[in-house]
């Protein structure tokens, strides 16, 4: 893998600013054609394919905030003198080819490829058959960035392939690949980890969870809960299920007014056996496996816990590992929670939705790793890279 100047990448995320800029109408008619042949009866999905102006100027801001970040290649880790007059050095390496795939998202096709280029990586591109000129609109956008500044075309590239022509590709690639990140659901994450020869970095769903403890703020917890479930529903980090403590005063006039209030939103409601007595109206949950489902829809389930380790329990048990929330005013209790609850990403008093690279502070991202090797949560242009250790020596030999 050849390493690349830092100068050279930022000049063409100089130049791919510029084109993303200029060539706007020709993404948009892109974007029209994919938009008018799928259907919007999947809203999350449809949310996800469209793209407006304001889109596009989020992927030059991406673009834009990637360039200005530093270089993060060839950095020193760490570095030690040995007694035998070794000088071990761990210094910062690309992955080398990384394969991304993903459904319906066209900004994905910028942002991934922006992190991977900065941090040195050449990336295939994978996306959904639903966003087709949308993204080849995009890779044309790269192509000409590429060239410009007199580079590759092959450091970014679109892969056009059915779902057989993919598990081949997977099973034996015409490449050396050395990751392989799937964006979606549990389906493409089992047959990419199947099929895959490599590393597999998986951004898994969501289904996040937010435990109302008994000594919450109501107030607060329902305008947190109206977010993370409404805001966007498309977003892997938005709110599917709640677990309201039964010790919280007023229990069954609570439990009425965030039904009603989420009714009002649109949100279709589920319910546990306790809080069905109190909701009678609601749809009660007839199998428990709806505790595991992502909904990615104007969905929730809310049910009744007993304290704060059967929150903890159930959420560890049924969450996707991805963002979960305790509202309570003790410092204690939420810094309990925040330890045992195993998700990528927890939090106190606040809505999951910001479990975001932008939101977060790490800007652009590839996706939100809910594994835990070799990072957890938002992947930025820190986290694509490996390491390599650069050993200088004089002729020493072991003994």
């Amino acid at each position: 893998m050849k390493l690349l100047d830092t100068k050279i990448k930022n000049k063409v995320l100089e130049s791919m600013i510029s084109i993303l800029d200029n060539d706007r109408n020709k993404i948009l008619e892109a974007n029209r054609k994919d938009c008018s042949l799928f259907s919007k009866d999947d809203r999350a999905m449809y949310d996800r394919l469209v793209v407006d102006n304001k889109k596009i100027d989020g992927m030059i801001t991406s673009v834009r905030e990637v360039r200005s970040q530093e270089d993060p290649i060839a950095k020193i880790k760490s570095k030690r003198s040995l007694e035998n007059g070794l000088l071990v050095e761990n210094r910062t390496a690309p992955f080398g080819t990384i394969m991304i795939i993903y459904e319906s998202r066209p900004d994905v096709t910028v942002e991934a490829s922006v992190l991977a280029f900065k941090a040195n990586n050449k990336i295939l591109l994978k996306g959904g058959k639903e966003a087709f000129n949308s993204n080849k609109a995009l890779e044309a956008c790269w192509h000409k960035a590429l060239k410009e500044n007199g580079l590759d075309t092959r450091w970014i590239r679109l892969l056009h392939m059915n779902r057989e022509e993919t598990q081949r590709f997977l099973k034996r690639p015409p490449e050396k690949l050395d990751l392989i990140v799937p964006r979606g659901g549990e389906r493409l994450i089992s047959f990419t980890r199947e099929h895959a020869q490599c590393a597999v970095l998986v951004s898994g769903r969501g289904n996040n969870f937010l435990y109302v403890a008994r000594d919450a703020d109501w107030e607060r917890s329902i305008a947190v809960i109206l977010n993370a479930k409404t805001h966007k529903i498309s977003a892997c980090n938005a709110l599917d299920k709640i677990l309201i403590d039964s010790a919280v005063p007023g229990f069954e006039d609570k439990l009425k007014e965030l039904y009603n209030t989420l009714r009002a939103k649109g949100v279709l409601v589920y319910v546990d056996n306790k809080v069905a007595d109190v909701l009678p109206n609601a749809e009660t949950i007839k199998d428990e496996a709806i505790w595991h489902e992502e909904f990615l829809a104007m969905k929730c389930c809310i049910g009744s816990v007993g304290s704060l380790d059967e929150a903890i329990e159930k959420i560890n048990t049924f969450s996707g590992g991805h963002s979960s929330t305790i509202m309570t005013k003790d410092n204690d209790k939420a810094l309990r929670f925040m330890e045992q609850v195993d998700s990528a990403a927890v939090y106190h008093n606040a809505s999951t939705r910001f479990t975001d690279g932008g939101a977060m502070g790490v800007g652009a991202e590839l996706a939100i790793s809910t594994d835990k090797l070799h990072h957890r949560g938002p992947l930025g242009l820190e986290q694509l890279v490996t390491n390599k250790y650069y050993v200088f020596g004089n002729g020493q030999v072991r003994v």
